[in-house]
């Protein structure tokens, strides 16, 4: 039995990180063995390559200042595990960590019994917690974030309100293929029946597979750069300006202290998938929701200074698509002094073009 926190996380880490064989199947029974928590909560479910977690920071602070009680799940961690699990951004507590373990155990240990492959890995672990914690009704709306892909990852047993794909880029070609399209193909395996779609901007490539997964399924598809739009007005001061249309609905000088260009695009697709829940509820949109939300969203370690003298930045960026977006931003707004870099590169990363 499980007796503390550190007692907890040893269990939880402690589990194989993958199988050989992706299936749902594992984490559907290991769920339904807990009564099914994720049939009981209200979520948003984001996928992509990157932008996952920022578009989610804005999306959460969007809805918190329209007045809701906002659950997040998003990976992996920087400073402590709760925070994979928080609620308007606060991370729960070590205690709620103990219960929730105590909880899932002993089902854990059941199929560690029943199943061929074995019992749940840890992500399924973790989120199964998730499910269960917030299926206890401690928030009206839950922005789950996947892990990795997204059609077989343990999060895509959840059906939805909406679903955003923020991206398509080189990252995990060992496990989601070694095309764009390919991984293009795993991301769109968030796409449920009927349920609306919102999509960054991919390539050409990859979205042709992305919609035509969306007609599959009947479900709506609102694209960036066609069916809503974001205009760069602009930085001062670590800070940035735009604009952004979507139908009727206009919001103008638009502010951030999340830089480049990326980061905006990130802040369209989370209002776009604000407004459309919000139409799926027959609720209107709050103009200051959307200005509040924006504004007030932060990120740490997405391009995050942390000294001014020097500056000092730091970023999580773990991939080509990711690596680009910086080195565009630095060429732009900080070419007039010296940059020293400093980087971390795990072996399984393409480490020789993202020092190029």
């Amino acid at each position: 039995m499980i007796n503390s926190y550190q007692e907890a996380l040893a269990f939880i880490h402690g589990r194989t990180k993958f199988k050989k064989i992706p299936t749902l199947k594992r984490m559907r029974r290991f769920l339904d063995e807990l009564g099914a928590p994720d049939k009981r909560i209200n979520a948003i479910h984001i996928a992509g390559t990157n932008g996952k977690g920022s578009t989610l920071a804005f999306l959460r602070n969007i809805f918190q200042e329209d007045g809701k009680t906002v659950g997040s799940f998003t990976s992996p961690f920087l400073m402590k595990f709760n925070e994979r699990i928080s609620v308007n951004g606060v991370p729960i507590s070590d205690s709620e960590i103990l219960r929730l373990a105590q909880t899932v155990y002993p089902i854990v240990k059941k199929l560690d019994d029943e199943l061929p492959e074995g019992g749940p890995t840890e992500f399924e672990i973790v989120t199964a917690m998730m499910f269960t914690y917030f299926a206890e009704g401690h928030a009206d709306i839950v922005l789950i974030e996947v892990g990795l892909g997204g059609l077989f990852d343990s999060t895509n047993v959840i059906v939805p309100k909406v679903s955003v794909i923020t991206s398509i880029g080189w990252d995990h070609m060992h496990i989601l293929g070694d095309t764009l399209p390919k991984i293009a193909a795993q991301k769109a395996g968030i796409i449920k029946s009927g349920v609306p779609v919102v999509v960054g901007g991919v390539d050409q490539e990859s979205l042709k597979v992305i919609q035509k997964t969306a007609q599959k399924k009947g479900s709506p598809i609102q694209i960036l750069g066609s069916d809503f739009t974001v205009t760069d007005l602009g930085e001062s001061s670590w800070q940035q300006s735009f604009d952004f249309k979507s139908g009727a609905h206009h919001f103008d000088q638009l502010h951030t202290g999340l830089l480049g260009d990326y980061q905006t695009h990130n802040a369209a697709l989370a209002i776009e998938a604000y407004l459309v829940y919000q139409q799926l509820q027959s609720a209107a949109a709050a103009t200051e929701s959307v200005e509040k939300g924006v504004a007030a969203t932060q990120w740490a370690g997405r391009f995050e200074r942390v000294s001014t003298n020097p500056t000092v930045v730091l970023d999580g960026a773990h991939n080509t698509s990711a690596v680009d977006q910086i080195v565009k931003l630095l060429e732009t707004d900080f070419s007039s002094g010296h940059i020293t870099i400093l980087m971390g590169i795990l072996a399984d990363k393409q480490a020789d073009k993202m020092v190029e």
